[in-house]
């Protein structure tokens, strides 16, 4: 959470400097969540991370593979029905966040880190639960080594501090990623806090305008 504070103060002091920095979001190479400011052709030179392929099962027992996000905006979490704690708060936060923006360009990827308990069915229960719209909101279950190496190498879910960590460490974070059409990472929040919601709507809207 103190990356996601210093990260909020950092984008604060260079909006503070530079008045056109309202109309961008800033991107992010690594898992320093270092923010990048720069125009879209600079982007093209000098960011290289994207989100990896992969292809997992979501609650409706369809497959869901990464060629789906092509020309879509998506925000992606980490969860596990079985979480008592951060993610039931988080996923109702979110799910408020979705109502907002339920159209097709707009996706949104809740990654289970229990896929060993998390099946089709739990997930699908889950779902119902939650209010979860599965047109635009995939529950996605698979491979515990390939979700985790996606989570922590693609999404950096744990920030540096996950990096180099394999499955056998249990992977659980309150971090929600807003990515482009791009695959390329746009913004961090922290998925139990109110206000970093709203400012996830907020950037979402940003993100959609300047398409």
């Amino acid at each position: 959470m103190s990356r996601i504070v210093w990260i909020s103060i950092s984008l604060l002091c260079f909006i503070g400097c530079k008045q056109d920095a309202t109309q961008q979001l800033p991107y992010y190479e690594d898992a320093t969540f270092s923010p990048l400011f720069l125009s879209e052709k600079e982007a093209g030179l000098r960011i290289h991370h994207r989100i990896d392929t992969f292809r997992f099962i979501d609650q409706t027992g369809n497959h869901f593979s990464s060629d789906q996000l092509e020309g879509n905006i998506h925000i992606a979490n980490f969860f596990f029905t079985g979480c008592g704690s951060i993610c039931p708060g988080m996923m109702d936060k979110l799910s408020s966040v979705q109502k907002k923006f339920s159209k097709k360009d707009i996706l949104f990827l809740s990654f289970s880190v229990t896929p060993w308990s998390d099946s089709v069915k739990r997930l699908n229960a889950y779902a119902d639960l939650h209010q979860i719209d599965g047109r635009h909101w995939k529950l996605l279950t698979g491979a515990t080594s390939r979700i985790y190496q996606v989570a922590r190498r693609s999404y950096f879910a744990e920030e540096a501090l996950g990096f180099n960590k394999d499955s056998s460490n249990f992977l659980h974070s309150e971090h929600v990623l807003l990515i482009d059409k791009k695959k390329r990472i746009r913004g961090i929040y922290n998925g139990t806090l109110q206000l970093d919601m709203e400012q996830l709507s907020k950037d979402i809207e940003t993100l959609k305008s300047s398409y």
